[in-house]
């Protein structure tokens, strides 16, 4: 019964209660997963901006290997959503199962990998002396946790694909709680500092893991994967790559794009690098409701396709526009009217006030722009949605490299704007990118089934 409920809901029911049904959910798991993120921030924080501008200045890495695993969970979440429309729920069942192992065999590679090369990939981006040491170490660590991410972007990319947002919510917020309590435990009182906050991260990764394994095994109310006489199928193998892999080189070209953002950024020295980790952060909090609604889209998109209602789709994403918008500029509002005490609360004022000082300007910069990525989330989730991930990848890429690090280039070399021309073009960026993205929406190209 539960099972109809939801799918009903989702291709016949009143679009704006769809989407709030969907999207709150995935709000607060986003939300809880920054204050996961914001955790170790704070904490980090306290130990001195070094500290947190050498986390700030590696996670692209992190973020570089684990775009596969994103990617083929974006894959995923096209092809099953479109199943369950469709009502073809044991089709659904055998590519669950072939998602889950293809992503766990994946992760402990890359695991593998990215903890030997670490040290050289933090040299190769010209980190020396506490930055490169804080770096190296936090990334080593943090790379450990990537077979317990994988498995839950696998699980994650399941229970949205079946309208089911709510039991992820559930299992991040326990693992949150579990990270917020270790923190402070490992990072002060056992006297590990930035390891302290790597090795609670991936104990609070691995309960995810194996808390979502069970909850996929007992609870999952439409797919069921099963490895009880499991054999790859290179077929559903071969569609998962040919849909995740545009959603891979856009994960990874942003990552990319990131790390040589991070090379420019530190070129102005460790207190901008502190500045633009932190604001970011701040921004990512209050970016999670929008961004829930553009991941909402994606099993709206993939349902109501495989169900054969492109007009559905288009309704949706009307009235998803709505709501962001509104969400994204009350977010402007709050943060313009408190940002120094926003600021103050994660970087100690009186032994930085210039990370003060250049984090309140960047904020003011990027906080005009925040309703432009709550737009950009929404073109994502239907180009997700849909399956059609070569537009998702070309505004990823675009949005960086064609006009992000151009920006910045001309900026730093030909003008004397300083830090300030890295905020303008991260600002007019977004905008750009969502012009494009505008564009690649109203072409439709992007309503064809992807399913048999």
């Amino acid at each position: 019964m539960e099972r109809l409920d939801k799918r009903n809901l989702i291709l016949k029911g009143n679009l704006y209660k769809v989407i709030i049904t969907l999207a709150l959910p995935i709000m607060l798991n986003n939300f809880i997963q920054t204050l996961f993120n914001l955790a170790d921030a704070y904490y980090i924080g306290q130990l001195g901006y070094i500290e947190f501008a050498a986390t700030s200045f590696v996670w692209p890495v992190n973020f570089l290997f684990i775009s596969i695993g994103i990617g083929i969970s974006i894959a995923g979440t096209s092809i099953l959503s479109q199943y369950v429309g469709a009502e073809k729920y044991e089709e659904a069942n055998k590519v669950s199962s072939q998602l889950i192992t293809l992503t766990c065999i994946i992760s402990v590679i890359f695991a593998a990998v990215g903890y030997f090369t670490a040290p050289y990939i933090v040299r190769l981006m010209q980190a020396s002396g506490e930055l490169a040491r804080f770096g190296s170490i936090y990334l080593q660590i943090t790379f450990l946790d990537t077979p317990f991410m994988f498995f839950y972007f696998a699980f994650n990319s399941i229970m949205n694909a079946q309208g089911d947002t709510i039991k992820p919510t559930i299992l991040s917020g326990l693992c949150a709680l579990l990270n917020i309590i270790l923190d402070p435990i490992f990072i002060f009182t056992l006297n590990m500092g930035v390891a302290g906050a790597a090795i609670a991260t991936l104990i609070s990764k691995a309960a995810l893991a194996i808390l979502g394994a069970i909850i996929l095994a007992k609870y999952s109310s439409i797919i069921r994967p099963s490895i009880k006489n499991f054999k790859f199928d290179k077929e559903i193998i071969k569609q998962l790559f040919k849909i995740g892999l545009p959603s891979i080189i856009g994960q990874s070209g942003s990552s990319l794009g990131f790390l040589v953002l991070n090379s420019f950024i530190l070129s102005y020295g460790s207190i901008t690098l502190a500045a633009f980790g932190m604001v970011n952060r701040i921004t990512s909090l209050v970016m999670q409701p929008a961004m829930g609604i553009g991941s909402a889209m994606t099993a709206i998109v993939g349902q109501n396709l495989g169900n054969s209602q492109p007009e559905r789709v288009k309704e949706a994403f009307r009235k998803s526009m709505s709501l962001s918008l509104f969400i994204s500029i009350t977010g402007i509002i709050l943060l313009l009217a408190f940002d120094r005490e926003i600021i103050k609360f994660f970087i100690e004022a009186e032994d930085n006030p210039e990370v003060i000082s250049q984090g309140i300007t960047y904020l003011k910069y990027i906080a005009y722009s925040m309703p432009l990525m709550g737009i950009f989330s929404i073109f994502q989730g239907v180009f997700q949605g849909s399956g059609h991930t070569k537009y998702s990848m070309a505004m990823e890429i675009g949005r960086l490299w064609v006009v992000r690090i151009p920006m910045i280039l001309i900026f730093k070399y030909l003008t004397t704007a300083g830090e300030t021309g890295i905020w303008f073009s991260m600002s007019f960026s977004n905008l750009l990118v969502c012009l494009y993205g505008y564009w690649l929406y109203r072409r439709n190209k992007w309503q064809a089934r992807i399913i048999g």
